[in-house]
């Protein structure tokens, strides 16, 4: 109760009419003393004190020194006070000149204190306000950036054969389907590049509606990895799937849902061509089930694996197409996962990666 500021004020108040007055009597005892003692050579200038006391009506003198005692017990007594807010205010303009790592350093339980931790706090949330903005500007920059080059180089590509089919410069029909073949198949790769970035931006700013209905996710993955089987087989490796005994109810949409764990076994696939296999585990973990998708080819190094959900990040840095799309693959998965308040994360050793999504049981 007595650390709020106007409890002190009011003490602070009453402190210096106290002080002032024991002052005066200390001093009174002392005056009188010297008074006696030097009655002679005193006297004439009491005679002229007593004579203007008269004329203004009060003792000026004493009330002069009553005045002046207080002033300076108030200004001892609020010292501490002042330097606090002091400290504020020179704070608080090293913040405005722009140096936002600037703290107040104030420790008080009363009001002060209060506004120096309120003014730390959004001086904390204020730059982490500017920094966010910086990364979006970098974001933004690089999305420009990046989907430049993802766009102009199977842009370059089809212009370049569509020209040879234009000039007819081609030796017979075979070569003709060829650089035809060539510029669809090209033509394939801008068409998922638009539409994984409209997918991305659509769920960044949720407006994508979800169609939930209630889902067995054991048979959703066993259907799911059913159809890759003989995609892998394709490519000498092969799935392994380990499902529970029960079922494993979600409230989901069951078109996204699918889409991020095709694209989660694609990117096992993509990665893990060295290890010859992948595996899906599927479990409860309390009111969560858990979906694990483990490949084991080359690890993801630690500096990278932070960063592998953010959009147009990739651990390949070529961006060639042999080893990777576009970087927004596991950038989608993460976000129908939190579309449907889940989480994903991932671990990586020189054994095995593996991708692990949790999401809520009905």
């Amino acid at each position: 109760m007595f650390n709020k500021l106007q409890w002190k004020i009011i003490l602070l108040f009453f402190f210096s009419v106290a002080l002032t007055f024991i002052t005066l009597f200390v001093l009174r005892t002392v005056l009188n003393n010297m008074y006696y003692s030097n009655f002679k050579q005193l006297y004439p200038l009491v005679e002229k004190i007593i004579g203007l006391n008269r004329v203004v009506g009060f003792s000026l003198w004493q009330s002069v020194v009553v005045i002046l005692l207080f002033i300076f017990y108030v200004m001892l007594l609020s010292w501490g006070t002042t330097r606090k807010l002091t400290r504020i205010i020179t704070g608080v303009k090293r913040m405005t000149d722009g140096n936002m790592d600037e703290r107040i350093q104030v420790r008080s339980n009363d009001e002060i204190g209060m506004l120096a931790d309120q003014i730390n706090a959004m001086a904390k949330q204020l730059q982490h306000s500017i920094h966010e903005e910086r990364m979006a500007t970098q974001a933004k920059n690089e999305l420009i950036t990046n989907v430049s080059h993802d766009l102009r180089t199977p842009l370059t590509s089809i212009i370049g054969y569509l020209r040879l089919i234009e000039e007819d410069k081609y030796k017979d029909e075979v070569e003709l389907r060829y650089y035809v073949n060539i510029a669809y198949e090209k033509s394939k790769r801008m068409n998922r590049l638009v539409t994984d970035l409209f997918d991305y931006t659509r769920m960044g700013f949720g407006q994508i509606p979800l169609n939930r209905t209630s889902i067995d996710l054991v048979q959703l993955i066993g259907q799911l990895t059913a159809e890759f089987t003989l995609q892998l087989h394709h490519h000498k490796m092969e799935i392994r799937l380990v499902t529970p005994q029960e079922k494993l109810f979600i409230h989901a949409d069951g078109d996204k849902i699918m889409q991020a764990f095709e694209n989660l076994i694609t990117n096992a696939m993509r990665y893990g061509k060295d290890g010859k296999r992948i595996e899906v585990h599927v479990a409860r973990e309390g009111k969560q089930g858990v979906v694990r998708i483990i490949n084991f080819g080359a690890p993801i190094p630690s500096m990278d694996l932070p960063y592998i959900f953010d959009r147009f990040y990739r651990v390949e840095k070529s961006r060639s197409v042999d080893t990777g799309g576009a970087g927004l693959g596991l950038a989608i998965v993460k976000s129908i996962v939190e579309l449907h308040e889940g989480s994903i994360s991932a671990v990586s050793s020189a054994q095995q990666t593996e991708f692990i999504v949790h999401l809520p049981l009905q």
